[in-house]
């Protein structure tokens, strides 16, 4: 009995330092593991994350048994819904997929117990890799739910060949449109240039009404259900700065995306996304079907003045729904393969958002882009990168519903607003219609 005792206790003690004798499924290639991908890096077949996963299947993924599946591509502005929907299995939507990517504030409505938590599936040594600021900006409380792949900044785009003809007879430049006031004073004289044509369109106005606001000294200007404080005077001031220059038809809340409106000569700049770059043509194009070279400029966001330049952390990461361990293992596997430095850095190259890795940034220097485009905007994004703090986007649970609500209102709004000014109304009027149309947003 003694002999046979010892012989198991010899096996269990082999048996925990080769096996852990863990009936965890390990990955095979023999029985690959599919998982199923939801991303939002352009709609198009080719699109820069389709040949990123076309890659991993036929390297790492074909020799560890891994096979991402792609079965939803969408947007960053709808995807948020789409997960809702299938979460709760609603008739006519793809099922949960297994990866996707999404805003912390999605994440959070999916319920961060029901995703991995990527702090247990990566060592601290690992995480030192990542920017952590990019880190911070995935966590929901201390949950790491939102894994940084790339992240995602706001910028202003000029098509450089009109903005060359104003600039000359109106004797402004681009150094202008370093500040807000400048922006503004350069959007009235576009205006007049134009003979009534707005000079800008913007993309995401709230988040510029919150970085001057902030650069004004504003405190805290949200309340404890994740809207706005309306009593907060700074927060009003800055809205109304904004709110006048749309009410005079200087500027415009866009189309759902500015590049539209660059691209077919309705407007000559847009503040928007960096990886808005995906969608900006060579040319524009105007309505009689004429054309001419874009010479797309990118400067950085105009900051207010005296004051430090403020930047957004946009952008998606990547979330893991929780279902076997065996495809959390893989998850962490692809999302390793992904964030690899070089590897990293080559794909954000080519879709307009800023590396995860410390250290990436420095390749911007001597990379070779595709574009003139693109190399204007990566020689941005490093400057902000040395020069501004970036700033975190809200992330309370259905804020962006609001949002996208009030924008909505704004489009609808703003056409009147400016054939009223021009027909002689008061904008001090007109700015206080737009305040309340905000307050209205429930």
């Amino acid at each position: 009995m003694k002999k046979l005792l010892s012989f198991f206790l010899i096996g269990l003690t082999f048996c925990f330092a080769f096996t852990g004798c863990s009936d965890k499924p390990k990955l095979d290639p023999d029985n690959p593991v599919t998982l199923t991908m939801w991303h939002v890096y352009g709609e198009q077949a080719d699109s820069p994350m389709n040949r990123l996963i076309e890659e991993f299947n036929h390297t790492v993924g074909a020799e560890k048994g891994i096979i991402i599946n792609v079965t939803l591509m969408s947007n960053t502005s709808q995807i948020g819904q789409k997960l809702l929907d299938a979460q709760n299995e609603v008739p006519g939507v793809p099922s949960m997929p297994d990866l996707f990517f999404c805003h912390s504030s999605n994440a959070e409505e999916l319920g961060v117990a029901n995703l991995l938590n990527w702090n247990d599936l990566f060592t601290e040594d690992e995480l030192n890799n990542y920017v952590p600021e990019f880190l911070e900006d995935g966590k929901i409380g201390d949950v790491l739910a939102v894994f940084p792949v790339s992240k995602s900044t706001h910028v202003l785009y000029v098509a450089g060949m009109q903005f060359d003809r104003f600039a000359k007879d109106a004797n402004v430049s681009y150094d202008d449109l370093s500040t807000w006031d400048g922006f503004f004073s350069v959007a009235e004289k576009y205006y007049d240039w134009s003979g009534g044509e707005p000079f800008c369109a913007l993309d995401y106005p709230i988040r510029c009404v919150e970085l001057n606001a902030l650069s004004k000294g504003a405190e805290n200007f949200y309340t404890e259900d994740g809207w706005y404080d309306f009593d907060n005077p700074v927060f009003k001031e800055s809205w109304m700065e904004f709110a006048q220059a749309i009410s005079k038809g200087h500027i415009v809340v866009s189309d759902l995306y500015s590049n539209t409106m660059v691209m077919t000569g309705e407007v000559i700049a847009g503040i928007g996304s960096s990886a808005s770059i995906l969608y900006y043509n060579d040319v524009i194009t105007y309505p009689d079907n004429t054309t001419e070279p874009m010479n797309l400029q990118v400067v950085p966001l105009p900051k207010t003045k005296d004051a430090d330049l403020l930047i957004t952390l946009a952008g998606v990461g990547l979330c893991s729904y929780k279902t076997t361990e065996q495809k959390a293992e893989a998850a962490a596997v692809f999302a390793r393969y992904i964030t690899e430095e070089a590897r990293n850095f080559e794909f954000v190259a080519s879709t307009g958002y800023m590396p995860v890795n410390k250290g990436s940034f420095e390749k911007i220097k001597d990379y070779d882009f595709e574009s003139k485009a693109y190399e204007n905007l990566y020689t941005t994004l490093f400057e902000v990168n040395e020069t501004a703090t970036a700033i975190r986007e809200p992330s309370f649970a259905g804020y962006y519903e609001k949002i996208y609500a009030l924008y909505d209102r704004l489009r609808e709004m703003q056409p009147r607003l400016a054939e009223r000014f021009a027909n002689g109304e008061d904008a001090a009027k007109l700015v206080a219609e737009t305040w309340e149309l905000f307050r209205s947003i429930e």
